[in-house]
């Protein structure tokens, strides 16, 4: 059985459990559900504990491998100007798509969380606190945004360096991320196990009435990612890139697919340099956006945190004021950045939106309900991932706003 299958093997499991726990006469098997609760939050704290290793070594390999900045020209300018700004309109589409869905507060989930909501910092404050005084401080006290500023600072750094010099610098954090990577694998390993603990907890503490919300849920991220690709992605590749919507698919569908099926951009990385190939987009374009792309650029990812964090906050009782709203947005689109193009990362870097609105101490159930349903959601923005990305790529390939990116294999392929 293979690991997407144990983890609803697990909800169902978790969620059979609780609501035989509600029965009257299983007033002892409540209780023990509610005793080994604390075992599904370890795996929590686990996730957390990687958080930072998996920022730092992920997003310094991700800016410093790319090369001198200085060097990088139109093709660098125009790759990071997409990255941020299909970001960010990916996380604040999340968030107004989620903002209009009917999510309500649990009943004893809000009233717990009420109380530990802290005052929303003011919009100045907030801005502010992006600067890290000291890093590693931010880092210790789990502070990532202002981590994830520093850590991009002295990756933009690492780039004006000579090769060699650059090179032994990023190799160091090419092992934490590749170490990140391995506990990421084991944690998820144990995924069913916290899936099952933590789901049935639940229902046995506030019944089984949060499962509606949890389909909600689902449904409001899948027409999240629809409106991103609807109304960003397929105008920027038409007109933008230049490249008729029928063409572009014709070209690509088999590295959609691929993401789709595997839930990976990294294992997509070779088909979808081919497909931009066959769009013909220049080899310099493919070898630079890419693989940048599949590193930094994750619309999907984007618009999934966004969706999360609403859902969870509104969960637990949460009030989304202005600030907070920006904070959504903000952490959604560098966690997008921080995350890996692997399976079940995005369990981990979705924490960083939590913790933005001070919510991550609150949301270990509400984190397994949504890891409990994460393979078929991943699967959706894994491939809105790497449709963004090949947009990307025929845009930055496009000469001119006047001009389109030749299609000569796909014209051929179709003649």
């Amino acid at each position: 059985m293979k690991l997407p299958q144990k983890i609803f093997a697990g909800l169902v499991a978790g969620i059979a459990i609780g609501a035989v726990s509600k029965l009257s006469w299983a007033a002892p098997l409540e209780h023990v559900l509610v005793a080994i609760e604390p075992l599904g939050t370890a795996f929590i704290r686990l996730a957390n504990m990687i958080v930072v290793p998996l920022v730092i070594g992920s997003l310094f390999t991700g800016v410093a491998s790319l090369g001198d900045i200085r060097r990088l020209g139109r093709i660098g300018g125009r790759t990071f100007a997409y990255f941020l700004i299909t970001t960010l309109l990916a996380s604040t589409i999340g968030l107004g798509v989620a903002r209009l869905a009917p999510f309500h507060a649990a009943a004893g989930l809000a009233a717990g969380a009420a109380v530990a909501a802290p005052k929303a910092p003011s919009l100045a404050d907030q801005l502010l606190a992006l600067i890290p005084q000291n890093p590693f401080a931010a880092a210790v006290g789990g502070e990532l945004l202002p981590l994830i500023v520093a850590v991009c600072l002295f990756a933009a750094a690492a780039t004006t360096l000579a090769e060699e010099k650059r090179r032994s610098v990023v190799a160091l954090f090419e092992r934490l991320n590749d170490l990140s990577m391995i506990l990421i694998g084991w944690l998820m390993e144990t995924a069913p196990i916290a899936v099952f603990v933590l789901i049935a907890a639940t229902i046995a503490r506030f019944g089984a009435a949060v499962l509606g919300d949890l389909l909600l849920f689902a449904g409001v991220v899948i027409v999240a990612l629809l409106a991103h690709t609807t109304l960003v992605l397929l105008p920027a590749a038409r007109l933008a890139a230049g490249v008729r919507i029928g063409t572009f698919f014709r070209a690509t569908s088999d590295a959609l697919m691929l993401a789709l099926a595997t839930a990976s951009s990294s294992a997509t990385l070779p088909v979808s340099m081919a497909a931009s190939g066959r769009l013909g987009v220049p080899p310099e374009v493919v070898g630079f956006v890419l693989p940048a792309g599949a590193t930094l650029d994750k619309n999907g990812a984007a618009v999934y945190k966004a969706v999360t964090a609403v859902f969870l906050a509104t969960l637990y009782g949460f009030t989304l004021g202005p600030s907070r709203q920006l904070a959504i947005i903000l952490a959604a689109t560098v966690a997008a950045f921080a995350g890996a193009g692997v399976p079940g990362s995005s369990l981990v870097t979705t924490l960083i939106v939590l913790n933005a609105i001070g919510l991550g101490s609150e949301a270990a159930a509400g984190i397994a309900l949504v890891a409990a349903i994460d393979r078929p959601l991943d699967m959706c923005r894994t491939a809105v991932n790497t449709l963004g990305n090949l947009v990307g790529a025929s845009w930055v390939a496009r000469p001119s706003v006047g001009a389109s990116v030749p299609v000569v294999a796909v014209a051929e392929e179709s003649a």
